[in-house]
């Protein structure tokens, strides 16, 4: 790199000689001599340069808003405060942050704020995504419960609730009937999807995040238990991981187990009837929330609105006394994790 030295006194005005002859004619391509000395002195022999400073009387000039990350940032942030959490993920994306942008253990909140953390706000939030199902078979009937996923109609809900049902009818918190097809089955895993015909516009409920969920967590259960639509009970995740051993046998329903009850097995006892040979082991949610007949197939929910799991297994101690009848505080739910890892499998169609 070369650099240029000045000495001082050696520089020429190249516009003097316009000044100097101000009344001869200008030629027009020339610019304008400047109204200031250029501090800026070429030395003997170089050619003028046009490096000038700046005056130092200068109109303010007008401040320029930040076009940039950060004005689009604050653009964000302002749509968030309007509309919720939704727009969390949108500024992560645009920080570059992988931390989430709540330490919930699940994604939304679905209850209003107002009532937040209460089972009657729970109850009102998810009702509406909560279905009754009846289905018939060769083997006889069996009532359960569902959980819409979709607007128009996709329902997740146990294998056994529908296993080899001829017809499969199902009615909505609203009071309204439909017709649903059975789109896929999943024996080890014990669950199922249908789909009601001819359906729009329906309250899908928000799944959450199972592995999030802690012992102790509080809960809420809806489901159709005994036939009766929408019942709500609560209570508290009392373990996790808990080795759970169903039927897979198809003719094997709801209501073909002892006491009405869907036979399972749990810590090498059988619960509620004989499994069978055919058999599946899955890992579950226990909850002590109140579980019935009927229950199978429907939500267990956290404070926050969302579906931690799908509840699968529940012991009565039903028997010769009226006062050992009713729930235990004894029940089971797969996690919706499991759930949303297989509804591709299931709306593949795949049978099994």
């Amino acid at each position: 790199m070369t650099e240029s030295f000045r000495r001082s006194g050696d520089h020429q005005n190249p516009y003097q000689g316009a000044q100097q002859h101000a009344s001869s004619p200008v030629n027009p391509e020339w610019p304008p001599p400047p109204a200031y000395q250029p501090t800026h002195q070429a030395a003997a022999g170089e050619a003028p340069t046009t490096l000038l400073t700046e005056p130092v009387a200068q109109p303010p000039r007008s401040r320029r808003r930040p076009r940039g990350p950060v004005a689009l940032l604050a653009a964000v942030a302002i749509v968030a405060a309007a509309i919720g959490g939704g727009t969390a993920y949108g500024i992560q994306e645009l920080t570059g942050n992988d931390t989430p942008a709540t330490s919930s253990s699940t994604s939304a909140n679905v209850v209003p704020s107002s009532q937040k953390g209460t089972v009657s706000g729970v109850a009102k939030a998810v009702s509406p995504s909560i279905v009754e199902i009846n289905a018939q078979s060769n083997a006889g009937s069996s009532t359960g419960s569902g959980v819409i996923i979709t607007g128009d109609g996709e329902i997740i809900t146990n294998n056994h609730v529908v296993s080899g049902a001829s017809t499969v009818k199902v009615t909505t918190s609203d009071g309204k009937q439909y017709t649903a097809d059975v789109v896929g089955t999943d024996s080890s895993k014990d669950l199922a999807l249908i789909k009601l015909q001819n359906a729009s516009g329906l309250t899908a409920a928000t799944l959450g995040n199972s592995d999030g969920v802690q012992v102790g967590d509080e809960v809420v259960a809806i489901g159709s238990p005994e036939g009766l639509t929408g019942t709500v009970t609560s209570g508290i995740v009392s373990a996790l991981n808990r080795d759970v051993t169903v039927s897979t046998d198809e003719g094997q329903q709801q209501g073909g187990g002892g006491n009405g009850q869907w036979p399972f097995e749990f810590g090498g006892q059988q619960f509620n009837g004989d499994t069978g040979s055919s058999t599946t082991t899955y890992k579950a949610l226990q909850t002590d929330a109140s579980l019935n007949p009927g229950n199978s197939g429907g939500a267990l929910i956290d404070m926050n609105g969302n579906i931690i799991g799908i509840n699968s297994a529940m012991y009565s101690a039903a028997g010769s006394g009226s006062s050992d009848a009713g729930s235990v505080g004894l029940g089971f739910a797969i996690p919706i994790n499991t759930v949303k890892a297989d509804l591709a499998k299931l709306r593949s169609g795949s049978q099994n």
